[in-house]
């Protein structure tokens, strides 16, 4: 039997300790110099040393103390293999990579400095556990490797707990992501606003003036830093409270709290929001409209568009006698000024039949009944010969402009489209048929939001003609339908509303995206023509396909694509019901919700009666043999068999 040590291995592991202890302090508290590298080293040959002692150690023991011993050198090893992890990407290994570890690995430079400490928890923590159980049996003659193998088993477990609880802070912090559970959410950064905030190309300042702890500032202030994280070193945002620092908020013309500040130059657009979270709500959940608002005004330059006039174009709402009022496009104007457009009138008192304006970043036709003076056509042809930007919104009751769609490879037939399977009844009358809904949408950047949503946003159009592409296209043209009708769609030659012979169903073009690419260094023509004129009127600009369309129009046109995107908005949509519907969720609550119950609870109580018959009862009686069940001593009935196992335990055996 080979002889037991007079001793335990607790002060060789003291000893690894210490040199672990050393090797700390070599490292953070010296630094540089001697002073490091003799306590580093020194702490380095302890460590290695007491691993050399227990190796020793567990050649000359017992078998069952030999299992203990390798163990515990095993976790002497995986410290030591921490301690070289440690120096390979510390100033140490750049010796042996011939410079930081951390400019010529990066990624292994932080993967190596996470895994030395875990790595330390696993040994440190297993042989704390495993030397105070080996403790505890140190005179014992047999060693109970069980409980050994327990404690060390629980080290590890704890250590691994440690490095899991750590990791997860660790990428927590770093994600920085938060759930909104609550029902009142305030509005988060949309795409669009992301996208204009990563093509800033100059310092934009974001100041929240705001109390400490105050509700509203919170949520504003989780808003920017979800926007903060597109550009970094462009966008800063400073919180600031007024009351504090009133010099401040006089230099940005704010004189209360609860205010947002954008700030470019010499360009500031504030916002107000307020401090009580009950009065701030609307905003918070048009929070991001109002930014993007107020972002391109600061952001971006501002764009002249021009809408034609004085051919009985959709302007303003006018009653005129006798005549039905044509909805306006007032609501369409507004929507471009919030896009920081400044948008102006152009007829010929304006200079259309000489020459369209020079600073014209946009022209649009909306609609008009009359024809046009040659002189206003040729200023719009050579308008778009130069590289300008048409926006045609046509009606069939409308000129064709053919010496304009010419050019473009297009042709307008003003024959009204109608659709007999997918439509939008408002008058219940067959004329609905006219009210074309789609969501086929091309990926085209002029409708960028509306490919992005899936479908989720139709576009409406009301009356709209039949536009048709001329083949083969003029020479550079390029064309995209990017607006298609539903492939049930048919052009009422006869306005019969009915799909008569010789009238094809196909999807209908609704709106084409035209460009001709111009040489280096002038701009390329492009042109947005429309089947409708309502699409874009107050009727119809209200609906968010509608709308985004009409943004994603201007932005294409004026070459700003790349911010294109829906914007977020928190606000409830009302719930809206027809006649119908009404009258089927009324029947469904007093009718068939009650009846649904009393299915269930008939169902359950049908269930419940067809359960496994009662066991029948033997005709037995005191006197012998009768009718019905055996009795008790008190006249009660009594099971058969449990009577037959009491008279059998009285008899006795046998």
């Amino acid at each position: 039997m080979s002889a037991r040590p007079s001793s335990g291995g607790l002060p060789v592991t003291l000893a690894f300790v210490s040199g672990l202890l050393a090797v700390f302090l070599g490292e953070r508290l010296f630094g540089i110099g001697t002073g490091r590298t003799v306590l580093s080293g020194l702490g380095v040959a302890v460590a290695v040393g007491a691993l050399g002692w227990r190796f020793a150690r567990m050649r000359s023991a017992s078998a069952d103390r030999r299992a203990v011993e390798a163990w515990v050198s095993g976790l002497y090893g995986v410290g030591l293999l921490a301690l070289g992890l440690y120096f390979v990407q510390s100033d140490v290994g750049t010796g042996l990579f011939g410079g930081p570890l951390s400019q010529k690995a990066p990624r292994l430079a932080v993967s190596l400095a996470a895994l030395f400490p875990a790595l330390l928890a696993c040994c440190l923590l297993p042989l704390a556990m495993v030397e105070v159980a080996a403790a505890a049996m140190t005179r014992a003659p047999v060693l109970e490797t069980g409980r050994v193998r327990s404690a060390l088993y629980s080290g590890l477990g704890l250590a691994f707990v440690l490095v899991f609880a750590f990791a997860s802070m660790f990428v927590a912090t770093q994600a920085d992501v938060t759930w909104d559970l609550s029902y009142f959410r305030t509005a988060k950064p949309g795409d669009g606003t992301r996208k204009v905030i990563r093509g800033l190309n100059e310092p934009l300042q974001v100041t929240l003036f705001f109390p400490p702890a105050n509700e509203v500032g919170e949520a504003v202030g989780q808003y920017f830093r979800d926007l903060s994280v597109e550009s970094p070193g462009l966008l800063n945002v400073v919180r600031l409270d007024q009351a504090v620092e009133p010099a401040r908020a006089k230099s940005l013309g704010v004189h209360n709290n609860g205010t947002i500040v954008l700030a470019r130059g010499d360009r500031k657009e504030p916002l107000t929001v307020g401090l009580e979270i009950e009065r701030a709500r609307g905003q918070l959940q048009r929070l991001d409209q109002e930014v993007q608002r107020r972002l391109l005004t600061v952001a971006r330059p501002r764009r002249v568009v021009y809408f034609t006039s004085g051919h009985g174009e959709r302007a303003e709402s006018r009653a005129v006698p006798g005549e039905t009022t044509r909805p306006s496009v007032e609501k369409l104007k507004e929507l471009l000024r919030a896009q920081n457009v400044d948008v102006r009138p152009l007829g010929v008192s304006e200079g259309l039949g000489t020459e369209v304006p020079r600073d014209a970043s946009v022209v649009v036709v909306a609609g008009p009944t009359q024809a046009f003076l040659p002189e206003e056509l040729n200023a719009l042809r050579e308008y778009s010969a130069r590289g300008g930007r048409l926006w045609l919104a046509l009606e069939p009751e409308g000129p064709d402009f053919q010496p304009l769609l010419e050019p473009l490879g297009l042709k307008y037939l003003k024959t009204p489209l109608a659709n007999d399977q997918v439509y939008f009844r408002t008058s219940r009358q067959q004329s609905d048929r006219g009210n074309l809904g789609t969501a086929t949408f091309s990926s085209h950047p002029s409708v960028t939001s509306l490919s992005s949503l899936a479908g989720q946003a139709p576009a409406v159009f009301l009356s709209a003609g039949a536009l048709e592409q001329i083949h083969p296209l003029p020479g550079g043209i390029a064309q995209d339908v990017s607006v298609r009708a539903h492939g049930a769609t048919f052009a009422d030659a006869n306005g019969n509303f009915t799909l008569d012979a010789g009238e094809m169903r196909r999807p209908w073009p609704l709106v084409i995206a035209v460009e001709k690419p111009a040489p280096a260094g002038q701009e390329s023509m492009r042109a947005v023509v429309m089947a409708d004129a309502d699409a874009v009127s107050d009727l119809l600009i209200g609906n968010m396909g509608n709308a985004y369309l009409a943004v994603d129009t201007l932005r294409w046109l004026t070459g700003e694509e790349s911010i294109s995107g829906a914007v977020s908005s928190e606000e409830d949509t009302p719930i809206q019901h027809t006649r119908e519907q009404d009258v089927l969720w009324f029947y469904a609550t007093v009718f068939l919700g009650p009846a649904l119950v009393l299915a269930v609870g008939f169902v359950t109580t049908r269930r419940r009666g067809r359960r496994a018959p009662r066991p029948r009862w033997r005709e037995v009686s005191d006197e012998g043999s009768g009718p019905g069940p055996p009795r008790g001593p008190g006249g009660g009935r009594v099971d058969c068999g449990v009577r037959r196992l009491a008279a059998r335990a009285l008899r006795g055996p046998g």
